[in-house]
């Protein structure tokens, strides 16, 4: 029974804060909550995982991200090699 009096008594609560706000503040608030950025829905359904998807597929910026990783593995590659080669030169 204590928790139907606690849910009439915030109900009530409710009502009467709004009642008692005048009509202009109310569509103001209502004017902010509608004009207010909202979160992409994949964001806010899947987290990260659409942002980690598109990079590993490569629609984010320009050039697919594996090839990008292929690049700088080939170039880490050559420049280690490059390296030990001149050493050995000398």
């Amino acid at each position: 029974m204590d928790k139907g009096e606690e849910l009439i008594k915030f109900i009530t609560q409710r009502v009467v804060t709004y009642i008692d706000t005048p009509v202009e503040a109310r569509r103001e608030r209502k004017m902010e909550r509608k004009n207010r950025v909202k979160e992409p829905w994949s964001t806010k359904w899947f987290g990260m995982m659409p942002l980690g998807m598109k990079m590993w597929v490569g629609q984010w910026r320009g050039k697919p991200l594996y090839k990008r990783a292929g690049q700088l593995t080939l170039v880490r590659w050559w420049k280690s090699n490059s390296k030990s080669s001149q050493q050995q030169q000398r």
